[in-house]
């Protein structure tokens, strides 16, 4: 039996597999930036988060196919194997979303996308300062925005959490949200409130989505989680399963205990995306740090 105190990732969840060399040194060198454009490869992102994909291959386009001049929008993601990468937010066109797609990708493509997703949903809603509302221009290669007095505004990251509930033997609890189809399931999450510690907010949100005490709480891994721009740090707790859900605050429609055999049965039926009508129980793709999560306490590997 795994033990569940101990749970650790076999692997790092998918997104967080790549460490992308972010380049930092050049985010305020304009020049150096300008000469490398036309030969920089350039990922494009649609307002909606879709990408172009080929087969399971992120589509790159060269600088100079984009823009004979590096754009105001253009942010500069790092650099892989010495080639400059950057993001760029473009017309709405028909291509692929993280979400679904995600998981076919390579590690070092779900990195950079990931960043790609963060950084420009970020520009999106940082047009205008949060002090007064002044308009704000982007600098330093994207990774700043500013005001025209030079006031300036750095990117944000919100910490959420996600987490395995166990009951300390062979049963975890899992929960659908209202928006999901029958029989797929997850685990809980919730967004970090302003004065609480990570552990706080797992205690918290288990108890206002399904009314269960909460002990035992231990970190296990990260992940980036663009959408919009979060951060997603896992967690497992422990909950009695005698104690009756109370589905306090209305977002999760259904909650059950699975048994570690059920849950390994699911793991091997595939994921959310897959057509198993006869599949009791469907759980997320690796996009998901909550797979990753799962088949550690399942013994998978």
């Amino acid at each position: 039996m795994v033990s569940v105190a101990k749970l650790s990732l076999t692997v790092p969840p998918l997104l967080s597999r790549y460490h992308v060399d972010r380049a930092d040194e050049l985010r305020a060198d304009a020049a150096a930036l300008d000469a490398a454009w036309p030969t920089a490869k350039v990922i494009r992102v649609d307002p909606r988060g879709r990408f172009d994909l080929d087969d399971t291959e992120l589509v790159f386009v060269r600088g100079h196919e984009v823009a004979a001049q590096r754009p105001a929008g253009a942010v500069l993601l790092g650099r892989v194997d010495g080639a400059l990468i950057f993001a760029l937010r473009v017309e709405k066109f028909d291509g692929a979303d993280l979400r679904m797609r995600g998981h076919l990708l390579s590690a070092v493509d779900s990195a950079l996308l990931a960043e790609a997703l963060g950084i420009l949903n970020w520009h999106a809603a940082a047009g205008f300062s949060p002090v007064d509302g002044a308009s704000t221009a982007a600098g330093k290669a994207g990774w700043v925005r500013a005001t025209s007095d030079g006031r300036e505004e750095f990117p944000r990251t919100d910490a959420a959490m996600i987490t395995l509930v166990h009951d300390g033997a062979d049963q975890i609890l899992l929960g659908r949200q209202h928006q999901w189809p029958e029989r797929l399931f997850s685990l809980f999450a919730g967004f970090v409130e302003p004065g609480e510690s990570l552990e706080q907010c797992v205690a918290r949100e288990l108890h206002e989505e399904i009314g269960i005490t909460a002990d035992e709480i231990t970190y296990v891994a990260s992940q980036p989680w663009p959408f919009p721009r979060s951060l997603m740090l896992g967690f497992t707790a422990r909950a009695d399963r005698e104690v009756e859900l109370d589905f306090r605050d209305g977002e999760i429609a259904e909650a059950r205990w699975f048994s570690r055999r059920e849950v390994r049965d699911a793991l091997a039926a595939g994921d959310w995306s897959t057509d198993a009508p006869d599949a009791p129980l469907l759980l997320p793709n690796s996009i998901s740090i909550a797979r990753a999560i799962v088949e550690a306490w399942a013994g998978v590997d």
